[in-house]
């Protein structure tokens, strides 16, 4: 257990905790949210007893094991692979021992340390690293690279990898999604749900933080509030304790009423009735969080401009990419019209980005024909835009070039809504974090009021409040929305259509991020089963590399002793194939526009929205089996090579 026994935190003059009184238990995944500034980081500094509090204690067992996940990483010549087995200390311990041991023939002594490697796993621990590294987007090929090899977004995924390998109690991550995608996200989400330990991740992802944590500790006004369940349960336990005041819920009457303008707009464009219910789903649970975020510092919209084309933007028969050789999309034809929202799925390296890059202009086709219409105006958001800003100037001077005439009260009006007040909007770029530089870059596309926007991981940086605003502000956009975010909340809350960038093609993909994401398991199963039936010498397995060094006798002994553990893996392979093609099932009936207009099939539609959740559990029970079952051969396959 983890106790705060008036705990107090200060960091130079500013008071960040005031005599906080309360307990986390040992096994609880615990979200941490607050404003920023106020005080999470500080928090998770005291949490590794590199900050004192000024009064009170922090109490938890001292045998507790904390892992914590840096923000950077040097350029190191280490190979990847190598660095993130690092993260075990005891791991690195013991070999360096039996080097020793081996070097000075102490035979005793190695005997000891064999014994310490078994008693650890040693022999796994390899496998497990490859693992983390493959679930976090690594290509094979990538694992024996030098960690100088990689930019600092991938670096930032090796230290998540390191991180997650070294044995914990106590897990501390800080934004651990922010250099993800969608996918990785994913995978991350069902790692986390399986660690054993005590979790304690500061995220502005509430997707990640509903499907992850148990708890919600939130700081606001120097104290700490502990609320049971996910993000979602914070807000509405927050919602009815804000809705209480008058001005709450006048601004909630007004978020409502602007929702409602966009559910109306949706409901007209609508074609599919499970994309409809799934969009008045989210918007309802919009309507009802709404008060949550009364006191938000920002409130912004994306005026649109005054005039459009129709099409926008065409591609015609168009190859992407940067070599003639080896392009990453080919053939390709889209039209983007007035007030399409698109959200763009598919794999790590698919050609999400490719695709957005081409659209603006920046990365030229390879072949084929981009028309853009006569009135195009492209509001483009990416990460590497932040760079691009010039850091001797103010928030204010980089509006003022954009429009030399505007008064300077204007645009301080129009950078509040971002978050600048004051003497802020005169500071240097140079000053500003991350989440400022975010915030000015979408401040200068909203300036500009384009009738396109395409946002490349707009959310990385935004704190919950800001990517809150943000949903509202593309919701009132009246024109078109291209958005590529592994945050769900984001996609499911502004965009009507999904496109499928997978296999160097792109496609319209019928379906909600649900159906995605059993599509990327089933074609993760299928990858797998393709690499057992046609195994490369790049990506043979352990077993298969030690056959071949065996005779055929032992050969046949080590398959007959692994044969429980391979037929567990196939029993459960097969239940998880099942049940998912159960789940399809379901969801295929819950397609029935009828069943939603029909007043006598309300009991049938219960039992299949009942039957859904039952289902979908079963399908994340059969997942997690199939997991430890697979987790359990290699592990019967490292202890029987080193026998």
């Amino acid at each position: 257990m983890m106790t705060f026994r008036g705990l107090t935190l200060q960091r130079g003059d500013q008071q960040l905790l005031e005599n906080c009184n309360l307990s986390l238990h040992a096994g609880w995944k615990v979200g941490l949210t607050g404003a920023n500034g106020a005080g999470k980081s500080s928090l998770f500094k005291a949490f590794l007893g590199e900050l004192i509090p000024d009064a009170g204690d922090l109490e938890m067992p001292a045998s507790w094991r904390i892992a914590h996940m840096a923000q950077e990483v040097s350029a190191l010549a280490r190979p990847a692979i190598d660095y993130v087995m690092d993260g075990d200390q005891v791991l690195r311990g013991i070999e360096q021992g039996l080097r020793e041991a081996e070097s000075a023939d102490d035979h005793h002594r190695m005997a000891e340390l064999h014994g310490q490697y078994d008693a650890i796993q040693g022999y796994a621990k390899r496998s497990e690293a490859e693992q983390l590294l493959a679930g976090l987007g690594f290509a094979e090929d990538e694992f024996e690279a030098p960690v100088s090899h990689f930019s600092g977004g991938w670096r930032i995924r090796l230290n998540l990898a390191r991180t997650l390998f070294q044995p914990s109690d106590l897990l501390l991550l800080d934004e651990p999604t922010n250099h993800l995608d969608l996918d990785t996200t994913l995978w991350l989400e069902q790692w986390l749900r399986q660690y054993p330990g005590t979790l304690v991740m500061i995220s502005h992802d509430r997707d990640v933080l509903d499907h992850v944590v148990d708890h919600i500790l939130h700081i606001e006004r120097q104290q700490l509030t502990l609320y049971r369940g996910g993000y979602s349960d914070f807000e509405r336990q927050r919602a009815e304790q804000l809705a209480q005041q008058q001005a709450a819920h006048e601004k909630q009457q007004s978020e409502i009423a602007h929702m409602q303008r966009f559910i109306d707009r949706f409901k007209a464009k609508a074609t599919k009735a499970k994309a409809a219910q799934s969009r008045m789903k989210a918007l309802e649970r919009m309507e009802l969080i709404a008060p949550a975020h009364v006191d938000s510092p920002f409130s912004f919209t994306f005026p649109a401009s005054d005039k459009t084309s129709n099409p926008l933007l065409v591609l015609r028969d168009a190859q992407l990419g940067y070599s003639t050789d080896q392009p990453i999309l080919k053939q390709m034809s889209q039209t983007l019209l007035p007030g399409q929202r698109i959200g763009l799925l598919g794999p790590n390296g698919a050609g999400k980005s490719t695709l957005i890059k081409s659209l603006v202009g920046d990365l030229p086709l390879l072949s084929g024909m981009r028309t853009a219409g006569e009135n195009l105006s492209v509001g483009y958001f990416a990460q590497h835009q932040l760079e691009a800003l010039d850091v001797q100037a103010s928030a204010a001077m980089h509006i003022q070039r954009l429009s030399p005439k505007a008064s300077e009260q204007s645009i301080r009006n129009f950078l509040g809504g971002f978050g600048f007040h004051g003497d802020e909007t005169q500071n240097p770029v140079a000053r500003f974090s991350g989440g400022e530089k975010a915030r000015l870059a979408l401040a200068l596309i909203a300036w500009q009021k384009p009738n396109l926007l395409l946002l490349d991981e707009p959310t990385n940086h935004l704190d919950l409040e800001m990517r809150h605003a943000l949903t509202v502000a593309l919701q009132d956009f009246e024109g078109a929305v291209m958005v590529v975010s592994h945050d769900r909340y984001l996609l499911k809350s502004t965009v009507d259509a999904y496109w499928l960038v997978a296999d160097g093609q792109v496609a319209s993909f019928d379906g909600d991020l649900d159906d995605y994401e059993q599509w990327l398991r089933q074609r993760n199963v299928q990858a797998r089963r393709e690499a057992k039936a046609a195994p490369s010498v790049s990506s043979q397995t352990q077993t298969q590399k030690q056959e071949r060094k065996l005779d055929r006798k032992a050969a046949a002994q080590l398959r007959a002793q692994l044969k429980p553990w391979k037929q567990a893996v196939d029993q459960a392979e097969k239940q998880l194939e099942q049940a998912q093609q159960q789940l399809a099932d379901i969801e295929s009936q819950l397609g029935d526009a009828a069943l939603y207009t029909d007043d006598t099939r309300k009991s049938e539609l219960q039992a299949l929205l009942q039957s859904e959740g039952q289902v979908r559990q079963a399908v994340e029970d059969a997942e997690l089996e199939w997991l430890e079952a697979s987790e359990a051969l290699e592990e019967k396959e490292a202890e029987l090579q080193a026998s």
